[in-house]
């Protein structure tokens, strides 16, 4: 019976949500503003706020989970030592990929990007947040639900509200990221997901010339 009890679902109730007069306005102004975010690899030195980090932080905090177990951690590192360090260790595992791992159609398919296994965002960036997935819960009978694709729910959340604050960013992805767990001291309950760099672009704002597909491709109606 005492189980049984702790598993009844509890409801609270939220405040109204917001009701735009316009929504299709709304929606549109929306789209206007976030399809200007573009992945940045140059960043100027300007410092940014911590509380705007935290902030974006705190909305990829509010993201959906996989049975509310929220399995995100956010390392954000603003020690321009540490980010030396996770320049070169990240910067070692890219030369390999570019090196050695790569085939020449992924080679090929990042060349109008104008990648390379030189990373200087990494440490010239004011704000550098290791993701990590959590992939055992706190205590031994807890099981963590869909932790990839909740993390990934939150760090679309981490990019949009970096874009919100007119700030800049930048997804990292090397592979194995593992040197971000003893770099910072994290166990390895601690998967580490991606790098995002954020900081003020520097100008004049060069990103490749590249095109998204048209919602045409992208989505059809049922």
């Amino acid at each position: 019976m005492h189980d049984q009890e702790k598993s009844q679902p509890r409801f609270v109730e939220i405040p109204q949500y917001p009701k735009p007069t316009d929504p299709v306005a709304v929606s549109e102004e929306f789209y206007e503003t976030i399809r200007m975010r573009r992945s940045i690899r140059h960043f100027s030195n300007l410092p940014v706020e911590r509380d705007v980090v935290l902030n974006a932080i705190r909305a990829a905090g509010t993201a959906p989970s996989g049975a509310n177990c929220q399995p995100w951690f956010f390392a954000l590192i603003e020690s321009q030592a540490l980010k030396e360090k996770i320049r070169e260790d990240a910067e070692k595992v890219e030369g390999l990929f570019y090196s050695e791992r790569a085939s020449d159609n992924c080679l090929r398919d990042l060349a109008p990007l104008g990648t390379s296994a030189t990373k200087p965002y990494l440490s010239a960036a004011p704000a550098l947040i290791a993701v990590f997935t959590r992939r055992a819960g706190e205590s031994a009978n807890q099981r963590i639900y869909y932790p990839i694709e909740s993390t990934g729910i939150a760090v679309g959340l981490l990019l949009t509200a970096i874009h919100q604050a007119g700030l800049a960013s930048l997804t990292h992805t090397p592979r194995p990221l593992n040197f971000l767990n003893e770099i910072l001291g994290l166990d390895r309950s601690y998967s580490p997901f991606m790098l995002v760099v954020a900081g003020h672009p520097q100008e004049p704002i060069l990103v490749p010339d590249i095109q998204r597909k048209p919602l045409s491709e992208i989505c059809s109606v049922y």
